[in-house]
Formats: C-alpha cells, structure tokens, sequence
C-alpha cells in the first residue's frame, strides 16, 4: 500500500496535505488529503463533537432560514467537498472535541492514544472526515454532535480536556480562549484602564470583560444589542456598567460607551455581525488600543476607517493563539461565577 510519505515530503505546517496546484498553507487551500494514514509526526483524532465559529453558523442559519436539515446537508457538502470544515462565505471554521486514536512516532503534541482533546486550531486547516452524515446534529446548533476522523500537524496546538468540566462547556470556551489571553496582555500595558466589550454577553466577550478585570483595569463598560442580555450581564455582575447599542451604528455606540464612562483606553469587539468596525474606533480613545476578535471585521474597512477618521489608535487582530490562554480561559471559568453562569445558559 502506498503510504504518505511515498508521495511527498511531510511538513510540520500540513502543507503535504494542500491538494491544491498553488503551494499554500492548509487554511488558504481550496481542498485537503483527509485520509486516515498518517505522516510521522501527525495524530489522528476520533471526532465526538464539531463547534462551528459564531459567524460561520449565523451565516448557514441565516442563508437557510434557520431550516435544520438544510444547514446540516451544507456542512456535510463543505466537508466532503473540501476535506475540511471551512465556510466559504466567512472564511472560517471552528474547532472540535475528541480522543486520540493514533500517534505518529515523531509527532511534538505530547499526546498519547486516548487522550481526550480539544484542538486549539481552526477547522479551516484540520483535515476532517465526517462518517455518520451527522445523524445525530439537527442543524440548529452551533454544537456539532459527530463521529469522525480528524488530522493534526506537527505545529497544530491541542489541550487535553479538563476532568471536572462537561465537554460541552470546556469546547465552548476553548472555542475562544485567546481572547481573554490576549485582552489580559494588551490591558496590563496601560494603567488604570478602561475597557469597553463590544458583545459582552457572548463567549469571547464575557471572558474578556474577566480578564480585563483581572489585569487591573478601572472600569468595565459592556455592550450588548438588546435589553435581555443586558439583564444576563448585569446579573453575571462581570461589568461596571452595561449599555444596550447596536454596534453596527458608529454614532449610537460611541455615544453609549462615551455615556457610560468612556471613551474606552481598550476597546475589544467580539461581535459577529459585520460594519462594527467604524463604531468601535470611534469608542476609543486617542492613543488607545482596538482588538478585533471577530471573523466578520473586515480588515480593510477598520484600517481606512481609522484613517478617515483621523483617529490615533492600535488595531489589533485577535488571531486565536496565546501562549497558556487554554489554561488561562479555564482558570477564569472556575474563578468567575458570572461567566460560568453565561456559558452554561448557552448550554
């Protein structure tokens, strides 16, 4: 049989798996080698359960009018059309729970067979294979109950799950666990900060606004779009003071940050709509410092916004790893009733 290092040279990256004719890194691909043999320093993963990213599932959900059977059938035609879970209007993917089915002999994870994982990586780079037709996923969720295969490189990153947390709650929050990491970083630099959470009420946002207090900052400012999550944040008690805006509105936002004890030193955006962008550069203050941690920020309209705007700001692009923010994410979980009690209402 042939195997795949007959066929070409393993890299640590995955680029031995891109099927593409360009050379490109697994996430830029069109298409990836999802089969089950492994190259040395690979491991493969039994999948028990796919968490699709916020703006990848709102996208299918709203595409298909919140109609089950039709976002479960696209999800099985991204995957096995491209070998990877990555939607192609978004961009992005998600991430997934499992346990450790074989381990190459020169594989640097530290895994061992049986290990019960969550990857740390986006399913947009993870050769993935899905053999139940997610008969088990009414398409309603961003939760992906399955039974699979998934492929990691010798640079993927993974944790190990947690025994005393259900795997449910501990997928959500390494679903998003380098924002708090990077929130905490960027924090500790000024004194006496103020931080403004754009989506405050979500995963990312509610573990941010722990974070930020958690590195010294003096006021926490949380935004959410309606009256019902502002009554969830204020009860989690993780915010000094709660404004209800639409994000989406530059001037609505930076007036209810401004109201509310702004404009903010840092000014975090974990919202997963698009145009967003204008609204939170104009939230923040002359020197301050922007983290983007959404895949629908476009780029390019927070860049030439800031710039027509005239505005003095850091933008920074959330990309999802900090060294220890697994770990980290988790201590705040166990640490913090309030965002304990947000996650597992999502649940």
């Amino acid at each position: 049989m042939t195997t795949p290092t007959d066929r070409r040279t393993g890299d640590p990256t995955g680029l031995h798996r891109v099927l593409d004719e360009r050379v490109v890194l697994p996430q830029a691909a069109e298409r990836l080698d999802a089969r089950a043999e492994l190259w040395p320093d690979e491991v493969r993963v039994r999948v028990e359960r796919l968490n699709l990213d916020a703006a990848s599932f709102r996208q299918l959900e709203g595409k298909h009018d919140g109609h089950g059977g039709a976002v479960r059938a696209e999800v099985l035609d991204i995957v096995a059309s491209r070998g990877k879970m990555q939607n192609p209007e978004t961009g992005s993917g998600g991430m997934l729970v499992g346990t450790v089915e074989e381990v190459g002999p020169e594989s640097p994870l530290g895994l061992a067979v049986g290990d019960r994982i969550a990857t740390l990586v986006s399913l947009t780079l993870t050769p993935l294979v899905i053999e139940d037709g997610l008969a088990g996923w009414d398409g309603r969720s961003e939760q992906v109950p399955t039974d699979g295969y998934a492929i990691l490189f010798g640079r993927s990153i993974a944790a190990v799950l947690p025994d005393d947390l259900d795997p449910a709650l501990s997928l959500s929050v390494m679903d998003v666990c380098g924002a708090p990491a990077l929130t905490k970083r960027v924090v500790a630099g000024y004194e006496q900060a103020v931080v403004a959470v754009i989506g405050a009420g979500g995963k990312s946002g509610s573990l941010s606004l722990a974070a930020a207090r958690d590195a010294g900052c003096r006021r926490t400012i949380g935004v959410v779009p309606t009256e019902a999550e502002a009554a969830l944040l204020r009860d989690s008690g993780l915010a000094d003071a709660v404004v209800v805006a639409d994000a989406r509105d530059p001037i609505a936002l930076r007036d209810a940050v401004t109201a509310a004890g702004g404009p903010a030193d840092v000014t975090v955006v974990c919202v997963d709509v698009p145009g967003c962008e204008g609204g939170a550069i104009l939230a923040t203050a002359e020197g301050g410092t922007v983290i983007f941690f959404s895949m629908a920020t476009s780029f390019s309209a927070a860049a030439l916004g800031a710039e027509g705007l005239a505005a003095d700001v850091q933008m920074l692009v959330g990309n999802g790893y900090v060294p220890g923010h697994a770990a980290y994410a988790m201590e705040l979980l166990r640490a913090d009733a309030g965002v304990r009690g947000l996650f597992e209402r999502r649940l």
